[in-house]
């Protein structure tokens, strides 16, 4: 349910974690790119990592400290592999969690993919009134994603409530 108030555009960045894909293959943050673009926000940084947890942490720690940013979506390394380690990652970085996101992807996921969405490690949280959405890698569950919880939850016109209003664009 939209509201009539005013849409407010974020800045919002997108991190693809994968050691086999480049910019070029990254379909799952092209179609992140895309959306967010076709929803009114603005692309403040896209850049991919292999999946390290220094490296991630690197990068998310800087957009969470830069002021113009006010969203982090990242794709790859929630599944349970050897290599990938997001959750392990970023959660620390989290001032707080948001238990209801990993929970909700999952049950969106389950008619998509059946029983295999409890293998998904999908997390998000807060820090420094940045708001960070952990995805699995493949463009299906980014357009779960998307379509089932974010495009809502980043359009301040939401009700009854959204993040966007947490963030320092929301303030």
């Amino acid at each position: 349910m939209t509201s009539s108030k005013p849409f407010i555009p974020l800045s919002v960045a997108v991190l693809t974690v994968s050691d086999t894909r480049d910019l070029n293959s990254d379909t799952s943050g092209q179609y992140l790119v895309e959306q967010l673009g076709e929803a009114g926000h603005q692309l403040a940084h896209r850049v991919l990592v292999k999946d390290d947890i220094y490296q991630m942490r690197a990068v998310v720690s800087a957009w969470i400290a830069d002021p113009a940013v006010h969203a982090i979506i990242t794709t790859g390394g929630t599944g349970f592999t050897g290599r990938d380690s997001t959750p392990e990652a970023l959660t620390p970085l989290f001032d707080k969690q948001i238990d209801g996101f990993g929970e909700l992807f999952r049950h969106l996921s389950l008619a998509d993919i059946g029983t295999s969405t409890v293998q998904s490690r999908a997390v998000g949280g807060m820090a420094n009134q940045t708001v960070v959405f952990c995805l699995p890698g493949s463009t299906g569950a980014c357009r779960t994603a998307w379509e089932g919880i974010l495009r809502e939850q980043l359009d301040s016109r939401f009700k009854p409530c959204n993040f966007v209003s947490h963030t320092r664009a929301g303030k």
